[in-house]
């Protein structure tokens, strides 16, 4: 135990809480894509806006300028875009029409759920949404253009924060893919799985418009991602999890178009919804093996994997609290006995075992 104990002193962490409005979420009761269904109507008045999201019909495309200065402030007050690493000056250095043709001289409004992909239609609250419309770098959003989120096997470009346009390493994409930093990933997935929630009644007849965005969407209104896709994003969501910067932006974003993004204020909700359709092919190695939320506010936590396993969970002092028997389809740990703290969980299966931090708040 004594090994375990010292490990504890480089996993402790902080975290915060989301300004959630009381109530929000009481509505979201069911399960797979009810849910899915239950958060769009909780996200969406389509009695205040001819059948589009949000409650406030002012929201414009050139809002976005100044919810960007409260929405992706950094904390010397620079812009926090994610393409590049630049320390952009919010009115000064954004897109005015010119420049841009380096890293670094320019910033503007990235459709990160591209504009051909839903008929470049200014008429939707979409091409307005900051939820998925981001600050970037302009050389580097030029350079992504409409193609889609991927992994890549050979980059032709690769950006000063890492971000990567080339040859596809995953089998399913249409051409070439772009490839964001890994520190952004699970704000790209979360973003991408909010616009399949907050459009659902629109997005099954976008599969057609693009050809890149052919390659993503599977023409429905339910599972809405191609399975190389929706199996990558979940993978993205649960290696980066929620950042004190998402939170930020969520809040922010609530005080500008009058709705939250479901899958920052509760990350569970991804696998709630997606859990009948998620391949589990990816989680064959004890190395794999997810558990989720964490941070967490509760009384359970996700183990993902498709192996029987045992989870022993050892206080800050290595201190043996808890057994339990996880089957790969019971996939949940009840720390219900447990108080507020950091723990480490050891997950043991027949192919090996993995130990993993757990914070519960």
């Amino acid at each position: 135990m004594k090994h375990l104990y010292l490990s504890l002193t480089f996993l402790i962490a902080t975290s915060a809480f989301a300004q959630i409005p009381s109530g929000y979420y009481d509505s979201a009761t069911g399960t797979g894509f009810t849910l899915k269904t239950q958060l769009k109507t909780i996200i969406d008045d389509i009695n205040d806006n001819n059948g589009q999201p949000f409650q406030d019909d002012s929201v414009t495309y050139g809002d976005l300028w100044d919810v960007y200065e409260t929405s992706d402030v950094r904390a010397d007050g620079s812009v926090w875009e994610m393409y590049s690493s630049c320390n952009f000056t919010f009115v000064t250095d954004q897109d005015m029409g010119s420049g841009g043709t380096t890293e670094c001289d320019k910033f503007n409004r990235e459709h990160s759920f591209p504009r051909s992909w839903f008929g470049d239609n200014q008429g939707l609250n979409i091409f307005a949404d900051a939820f998925h419309v981001i600050p970037s770098d302009k050389k580097v959003n030029g350079i992504r253009g409409n193609l889609a989120y991927g992994e890549v096997a050979n980059a032709n470009y690769t950006s000063l924060n890492g971000s990567k346009k080339g040859t596809s390493s995953l089998n399913g994409p249409t051409g070439e893919v772009f490839e964001p930093a890994d520190e952004f990933k699970g704000d790209i997935a979360r973003g991408f799985f909010y616009v399949a929630t907050c459009y659902e009644n629109l997005i099954a007849n976008w599969e057609a418009n693009d050809s890149d965005g052919d390659s993503m969407l599977d023409g429905s209104s339910d599972k809405v991602f191609e399975q190389w896709a929706l199996d990558m994003l979940y993978s993205w969501h649960i290696d980066d999890p929620v950042s004190q910067k998402e939170i930020d932006r969520n809040n922010a974003i609530f005080g500008h178009q009058d709705n939250r993004n479901p899958f920052i204020d509760n990350p569970q909700y991804v696998f709630d919804i997606w859990q009948t359709v998620l391949s589990v092919g990816e989680f064959d190695t004890v190395d794999a093996i997810k558990m989720f939320p964490n941070p967490v506010n509760g009384d359970q936590v996700t183990i993902l994997s498709n192996q029987d396993m045992v989870a022993e969970v050892y206080n800050i002092l290595g201190k043996k609290v808890k057994v339990q028997n996880i089957s790969s389809n019971q996939r949940k740990l009840n720390i219900s006995g447990l108080s507020s703290g950091i723990y480490i969980v050891k997950l043991n299966s027949s192919k090996g075992s993995v130990t993993k931090k757990l914070v519960k708040q």
